[in-house]
C-alpha cells in the first residue's frame, strides 16, 4: 500500500483523489500552478508543491515539473487524475522511474 500519493491534477477532480486516499490513510501530496496556490484540492492536501506558471502546458502538463514534485515531496506514487497526464502515453514510463509506481495505466494500455 502507498504511504503518500502525489495528484497530478486539480480542482474536483484531485479533491475527490484527495479524499479517497484520506479515507484510506494516505498522505497527499497536491500539485498547483501559481493561478491556482489558494485552491482548495491544495488546502486540503497534507502537502503541496507549486509546479510552474498559470498555462496548463508549463504547469501540470510539464512530465519534468511533476516527476520533480514527486521526488521532491517523497512520494510512492502519481496518480493523474483525469485528462492532463492521464492521457498522456510518455507519463506513466516516468512516473514509475521516479516513485515507485504509478496509478496510471501501464503505457501499452494508454493512447
Amino acid at each position: 500500500m502507498f504511504k503518500k500519493v502525489l495528484i497530478a491534477n486539480r480542482g474536483e477532480i484531485a479533491l475527490r483523489v484527495i479524499l479517497a486516499c484520506r479515507e484510506m490513510g494516505i498522505r497527499t501530496v497536491a500539485v498547483y500552478s501559481e493561478a491556482d496556490e489558494s485552491s482548495l484540492h491544495v488546502r486540503f492536501a497534507d502537502e503541496d508543491v507549486c509546479i510552474g506558471p498559470p498555462r496548463a502546458s508549463d504547469s501540470y502538463l510539464n512530465v519534468p515539473a511533476i516527476i520533480s514534485a514527486a521526488e521532491i515531496s517523497g512520494a510512492d506514487a502519481i496518480h493523474p487524475g483525469y485528462g492532463f497526464l492521464s492521457e498522456s502515453p510518455i507519463s506513466p514510463r516516468c512516473a514509475r522511474r521516479a516513485t515507485s509506481s504509478s496509478s496510471a495505466p501501464a503505457p501499452r494500455s494508454s493512447a
